[in-house]
C-alpha cells in the first residue's frame, strides 16, 4: 500500500496521433483515459494506470483538484466488471444503465452526478436509428462515460483532450461535453435545413418532387432527437437547486447555460418540423392535383369512346333486322351518328369542367 503522503506515479499510456479515429478498447474495455492535473499538461493513461490512480485515491485520499476521465465501451464484456472493481461508482449509475429510460437528464446521487445524454452516431446518416445513449458518472475526482456505439460529441471531446485541451474540473468536462453535443446538434439541424431548402427550391421552380418519404424520415429524426435530447426539467431543476457540496456556483451557472443552449437548438428543431409538415402538405396537394388531372383525362376518353362502343355492340349482334345493312351508304351514316353523339358527349364533358 502506498504511503499516504507519497504521490502516486501514474505510468503514461503509449501516445497516439491526436486525430487518430480509434474506437477500440483495451483489455478492460477502456477506450481512452486522461488525467487532468492543475498546472500540468493533460496526461493520457490506460486502464492499468487508471486503476493505480483510483486505488491511490481510495486509500490515501486526494484533496487537490486533479481528476481523471475514463471513457469505456460497454459492448466490451470486461468494461462493467472493471468499473465495479476499480471505479467505486454509485449504485445509481448501474441502475441507470439497466432501467431502459433514455431521456436526457442529470441527477444527483449522494455526492455524485449521474447523467444520461443522447448523441448521434459517428456515422450519422439522418436515420432515426442513428441515435444512441451515453451514460456518465461525475464526482470531484472522477468522470466516467460509457457507451455502446461510437458517438460524435464524446469523440470530439476525446480528440480535444488528446490535443492538450486543459479542463479545470470535472464539471468543466461535463459542461464541455454538453457543449460538444450542442455543436453536433447544430450540424444536424444545418444538414436537415439544407435538404429542406433543396426540396423547397424544387417546388418553387415547378419541378416534380418525389421526396415525400424522405421528408417523413427527416421529420421522424427531428421528433426523436427532440424527445430524447430535451433535458428533463424536474431533474435539472432539483440538481441546480441542490448541487453536491463540491460543486461551486460557477459549475451551476455553466450547467444552466448549457441547458439554455439546448433549448435554442430544440426550438430550431420545432421550426424545421413545421417546415417539413408544410412541404409534405404541398407535395401531397401536387400529387392529388396530378391524380385528378389524370383521372379527368381517363374520364374524357371513356366518355368519348362510349357512343362508338354502344353502336358497335348493337350492330355487331348477329340477328336479323339490323338497320342500314343493305343501304349503299349505311357505313357513312353510322359514322355520322357516332361522330354526332361523340361531339355531344365531348361538349357536355368540357362544359362541365369549365363550370
Amino acid at each position: 500500500m502506498p504511503d499516504r503522503a507519497a504521490p502516486v506515479t501514474v505510468p503514461a499510456a503509449t501516445p497516439l496521433p491526436a486525430d487518430s479515429p480509434v474506437y477500440g478498447a483495451d483489455s478492460a474495455g477502456l477506450i481512452c483515459g486522461f488525467l487532468f492535473t492543475p498546472g500540468a499538461p493533460v496526461q493520457e493513461i490506460d486502464s492499468a494506470a487508471a486503476a493505480a490512480w483510483l486505488a491511490h485515491r481510495a486509500h490515501a485520499g486526494t484533496h487537490d483538484r486533479a481528476f481523471v476521465w475514463l471513457h469505456v465501451n460497454l459492448a466490451h464484456a470486461a468494461a462493467e466488471r472493471w468499473l465495479q472493481r476499480h471505479a467505486g461508482l454509485p449504485d445509481a449509475f448501474y441502475e441507470t444503465l439497466r432501467d431502459g429510460l433514455h431521456s436526457t437528464r442529470i441527477e444527483r446521487a449522494d455526492q455524485s452526478l449521474v447523467a444520461v445524454v443522447n448523441d448521434a452516431h459517428f456515422d450519422f446518416a439522418f436515420e432515426p436509428s442513428d441515435i444512441s445513449t451515453l451514460w456518465a458518472s461525475i464526482d470531484r475526482h472522477l468522470v466516467v462515460t460509457a457507451r455502446h456505439r461510437p458517438l460524435r460529441a464524446v469523440d470530439q471531446l476525446r480528440i480535444a483532450c488528446r490535443r492538450g485541451e486543459v479542463l479545470e474540473s470535472s464539471i468543466a468536462l461535463l459542461e464541455r461535453l454538453l457543449r460538444a453535443q450542442a455543436d453536433v446538434l447544430v450540424e444536424i439541424v444545418r444538414g436537415v435545413t439544407r435538404r429542406i431548402d433543396a426540396v423547397e427550391d424544387e417546388l418553387l421552380a415547378g419541378r416534380p418532387v418525389h421526396q415525400r418519404a424522405r421528408l417523413g424520415v427527416l421529420r421522424r429524426v427531428l421528433v426523436r432527437l427532440q424527445r430524447l435530447l430535451a433535458p428533463e426539467p424536474a431533474a435539472l431543476f432539483r440538481l441546480l437547486q441542490h448541487p453536491p457540496d463540491w460543486m461551486d456556483e460557477d459549475g451551476v451557472q455553466a450547467l444552466r447555460a448549457s441547458s439554455e443552449e439546448f433549448s435554442v437548438v430544440l426550438q430550431d428543431m420545432s421550426s424545421l418540423q413545421e417546415r417539413i409538415k408544410l412541404l409534405q402538405e404541398e407535395i401531397a396537394a401536387n400529387v392529388n392535383e396530378d391524380n385528378a388531372r389524370s383521372l379527368f383525362v381517363l374520364t374524357i376518353v371513356t366518355v368519348l369512346a362510349l357512343p362508338i362502343n354502344i353502336l358497335a355492340g348493337l350492330f355487331g349482334m348477329n340477328v336479323g333486322g339490323i338497320p342500314l345493312a343493305e343501304h349503299p351508304h349505311g357505313f357513312w351514316i353510322v359514322v355520322g351518328i357516332v361522330a354526332s353523339f361523340t361531339a355531344v358527349a365531348a361538349w357536355a364533358a368540357f362544359r362541365k369542367k369549365k363550370g
